[in-house]
């Protein structure tokens, strides 16, 4: 069911009419409506990584699947990520400046799902099976077989909301002649471009 929106300035549109359910904002957007939305939209997928030196004998590596990741600017050249306030990613990068991005290929659904996994065992062991290289300048694991990834350095952390916004400085880029397409984000799930 569609219902009819005018707005100031603008002809009055159609848009879907969504059951207000669950906790609702002041704005009038409940969780759910906010979280369905956002859905419709597709993301690629990566998996950011850091490495703690400080972390145990010899270092503790960490990671996380993400899909809020993009390019901000060329010159000089800016992306930013989202981490969830709190989490350990979030607490590693609040100590340790220095990260990486994996762009994940549409063959990798399963690492996205390990590291995305909440309540998973220690991030050492899902890096201990799974093929990689230590990034130049971050020392942070760079995931084989994806089709691209990023060294950074953090520039600026925004908080926003439950999350915090990291700016980072791309040190390096790799492009390694991976085929096939990335992996994406879509209505909940992981698909192929195209499907």
């Amino acid at each position: 069911m569609f219902t009819t929106r005018a707005t100031s300035g603008s002809p009055a549109s159609a848009v879907p009419a969504a059951p207000s359910a669950g906790p609702g904002h002041a704005e009038g957007v409940s969780n759910e409506e906010f979280r369905a939305a956002m859905s419709r939209l597709a993301a690629g997928v990566v998996l950011v990584t850091a490495h703690d030196p400080e972390d145990g004998p010899r270092g503790e590596d960490a990671g996380m699947t993400a899909t809020a990741f993009v390019s901000v600017s060329l010159d000089p050249p800016l992306v930013m990520v989202s981490v969830r306030t709190g989490s350990r990613m979030d607490d590693v990068l609040t100590d340790r400046p220095l990260w990486a991005v994996s762009l994940l290929g549409e063959d990798q659904r399963d690492i996205a799902g390990r590291f995305a996994m909440s309540g998973r065992l220690s991030d050492s062991l899902l890096f201990a099976s799974l093929p990689h290289t230590r990034g130049e300048f971050s020392g942070a694991p760079l995931i084989e077989g994806g089709l691209g990834a990023v060294e950074c350095r953090t520039e600026q952390r925004v908080q926003a909301g439950d999350h915090t916004l990291l700016i980072g400085r791309v040190l390096s880029a790799a492009l390694p002649a991976a085929e096939g397409g990335p992996l994406v984000y879509y209505r909940g799930r992981y698909r192929h471009l195209g499907r």
